[in-house]
């Protein structure tokens, strides 16, 4: 992508913000940010740019332009650039840097945060135990990093809480945007006698609607798409994330820590959404109970980054 001109962005005197996403901005993650971004933007709060499907290896070459044309607050991924993406925080150490990390931050202007909707994971798992027939589950992963694995282990969890005996089963496709491979790991899946799927990556609820089954989302609303087959969402809102960091920027306090906790329920950041027509209604109100105690500090989802197995 050319170089911003900082001539354009100094004629707003709003702060200048860019997003750097290394997948097509439709991608479920990036259109969190993507879409927090744009809000904002559209509120006269920012002033917003983006690149989009930056590869690992261009990514330090696209953080510099943005820092170089005028940037206060670059927001991004280093998952697969963490060195080269910390080296370029350094370089522009009056430009903030808020980065989804599976690291901690650095310094006072390399914030990092992490994918913690495991909350709302947990609660879709409690349905899907009472919800399924053959007590076999599966999982659409894209890498086996920690804030997938703790999604997944989350899902498991609300769901062996329910019924014992459960089978599961997890696949990793191994990138990040890739629905057809999605939609085939879902499909052996189906085969191997898993009726409800909770799909980490775009592409699993096609498998599931191929085949008649019951799918649940992550990140954001599958439901208008899949009418009948996705059943619930463990949506993640990356906006009181931004918000944060926006604030820490205006007033000149370091961005250097970890933003993760703003991604919590009780913060706004993730929460349950779910089609109650198809869920029966003693899970919805077990389901609804144990939102209500998380929301209020009483109940703790345990964070388990272990790979599921």
């Amino acid at each position: 992508m050319p170089l911003i001109s900082a001539r354009i962005w100094a004629a707003s005197g709003k702060p200048k913000v860019a997003g750097v996403h290394a997948s097509p901005v439709e991608n479920a993650w990036n259109s969190r940010l993507h879409e927090a971004l744009k809000q904002a933007a559209q509120e006269g709060k920012i002033d917003y740019v983006f690149s989009e499907s930056v590869s690992n290896t261009d990514y330090p070459r696209v953080l510099r332009e943005y820092a170089e044309a005028g940037a206060v607050l670059i927001v991004g991924e280093s998952y697969g650039a963490e060195r080269d993406a910390r080296a370029v925080a350094k370089e522009y150490p009056k430009v903030n840097f808020l980065m989804g990390s599976s690291g901690g931050p650095q310094g006072s202007n390399f914030g990092t945060f992490g994918t913690w909707n495991h909350e709302a994971a947990y609660l879709s798992g409690v349905l899907a135990g009472h919800m399924t027939k053959t007590g076999k589950l599966g999982a659409v992963g894209g890498f086996p990093i920690p804030e997938v694995n703790r999604l997944i282990n989350a899902f498991r969890l609300g769901a062996s809480e329910v019924k014992t005996g459960l089978v599961f089963q997890s696949g990793f496709i191994n990138t990040w945007f890739d629905p057809p491979k999605a939609q085939e790991s879902a499909l052996a899946q189906i085969d191997g006698g898993c009726d409800i799927l909770f799909g980490e990556r775009i592409g699993t609820a096609d498998g599931a609607k191929m085949r008649g089954k019951l799918a649940i989302g992550s990140l954001l609303d599958y439901m208008p798409r899949y009418p009948g087959t996705v059943f619930a969402n463990a949506m993640w809102y990356f906006r009181p994330t931004l918000d944060a960091a926006l604030a820490d920027t205006a007033a000149g306090k370091p961005v250097g820590k970890d933003y993760s906790p703003f991604s919590m329920m009780a913060q706004g950041g993730n929460d349950l959404t779910y089609d109650k027509k198809l869920i029966p209604a003693p899970a919805l109100e077990q389901v609804l109970a144990r939102r209500a105690a998380i929301k209020a500090g009483s109940f703790k989802v345990p964070v388990n980054d272990a790979k599921p197995t």
